[in-house]
C-alpha cells in the first residue's frame, strides 16, 4: 500500500474551494445534522423514560404489549424511515450535484481516471 501524499493535489483544492462543492456540503449538513440530532434525542428520550419512568413504560397498551415495547419498535421503524428518507434525499439532491462536480473534475484532468474501469474489474474478481 502506498503512503498517503503529503499534500492535497491542486485540482482537489480547487474542487473543495468551489461554490458548487460548498453548496453540496451545506445541503448534506442541513439534512444530516438536524435529523441526527432529532434521532439521538428520540433515542435518549426512550432511555430516560426506561430509567426514570418505569411506571409509564410498563403501562399496558393492548394485552401484554406495553408502552416500552411500542416505543422500542418505533425506534426500529424510525431508523428505517430515516434511512429511506436519506436515500431519497441523496438520490434527488446530493448525487446529481456530486456527479456534476466529479464530471467537471475528470474533464479538467483528462486521462487521470482512465484506469478506473480496470481497477473496478480487478476489485470485483
Amino acid at each position: 500500500m502506498a503512503a498517503p501524499p503529503d499534500s492535497v493535489p491542486e485540482s482537489f483544492q480547487r474542487i473543495e474551494e468551489s461554490p458548487e462543492f460548498h453548496q453540496l456540503r451545506s445541503s448534506f449538513r442541513n439534512f444530516a445534522f438536524p435529523v441526527t440530532a432529532g434521532f439521538v434525542l428520540w433515542y435518549l428520550l426512550y432511555v430516560l423514560l426506561s430509567c426514570y419512568a418505569p411506571g409509564f413504560m410498563s403501562t399496558k397498551v393492548v394485552g401484554n404489549i406495553n408502552v416500552a415495547l411500542v416505543l422500542g419498535i418505533l425506534q426500529f421503524v424510525s431508523t428505517f424511515a430515516i434511512a429511506a428518507w436519506y436515500a431519497r434525499f441523496a438520490g434527488r439532491q446530493l448525487d446529481p450535484r456530486a456527479a456534476a462536480i466529479r464530471g467537471r473534475a475528470e474533464a479538467a484532468v483528462p486521462g487521470q481516471h482512465a484506469d478506473r474501469p480496470a481497477v473496478a474489474e480487478e476489485a470485483a474478481e
